[in-house]
């Protein structure tokens, strides 16, 4: 544990380190908070609903680009080879990177608890929901994060780890949705619909804490983890 924890002290700090965890701090919350506030007043309801709506497609473009660093950095610097040389496992280097990752993403998440806040001095909003799309939104960055955090292991160019994630994530997303379980074989809506991580996080974002939505991000999250510490592997004994 203490490898785990060594690893995500130095992973995090290294995000803070530069401007560049600054830029999108900044840039995340002001394009959730006036995405969010430009359509609130014209609601003119005391609901976050509009927020955690936006927080899905907000991610696509955020966390991609928070985790095309951490493998395909260390690749490109060849500081890899160093790494795997330290008295430390592959699983406990995936885990401290996904964590610092985590932890990141929660700074950034959590700078937004005035918003809700905000909503309910201007009214009365249902705190079910509220709460539940925090927890949503958590289970749904770090599901993004173990992608991104395994395609970046399978590259060095952090351009072809951005967009690739980009894309697995947003396939991911959109595969339970409507418009592609009516495209695909009735055998395979009800697979594809328990795949897809929107409707999962529609499912808590109602308020609606259901033990079977935590354990699909869990294992999804733990799914990609197994898969970046196998790349990690292959690309020790090669």
């Amino acid at each position: 544990m203490s490898n785990v924890l060594a690893v995500f002290r130095k992973e995090f700090r290294t995000y803070f380190s530069s401007a560049i965890a600054y830029v999108f701090i900044t840039i995340f919350l002001i394009l959730t908070l006036w995405l969010f506030f430009r359509s609130f007043f014209l609601v003119n309801q005391a609901s976050m609903r509009d927020f955690f709506g936006l927080i899905p497609l907000v991610f696509l473009l955020f966390i991609p680009a928070v985790t095309m660093r951490l493998w395909a950095e260390e690749r490109k610097m060849g500081t890899l080879e160093l790494l795997m040389t330290l008295p430390v496992t592959d699983l406990q280097v995936v885990l401290g990177k996904f964590l610092a990752s985590v932890a990141f993403l929660a700074v950034a998440v959590a700078l937004t608890l005035p918003l809700p806040i905000a909503v309910e001095a201007l009214g009365t909003p249902d705190w079910g929901p509220i709460f539940g799309g925090y927890l949503g939104t958590i289970l749904l960055g770090g599901a993004y994060l173990a992608i991104g955090l395994y395609i970046s292991s399978l590259t060095e160019n952090q351009i072809v780890a951005f967009i690739i994630s980009v894309v697995a994530c947003f396939l991911l997303f959109i595969i339970g949705e409507d418009l592609i379980l009516f495209a695909i074989p009735s055998w395979l809506r009800g697979f594809a619909q328990g795949l897809g991580l929107g409707a999962h996080f529609d499912s808590i974002g109602r308020g609606v804490i259901d033990s079977r939505d935590i354990i699909f991000y869990l294992s999804m999250i733990g799914f990609f983890l197994y898969l970046n510490v196998r790349s990690i592997e292959r690309r020790s004994w090669a």
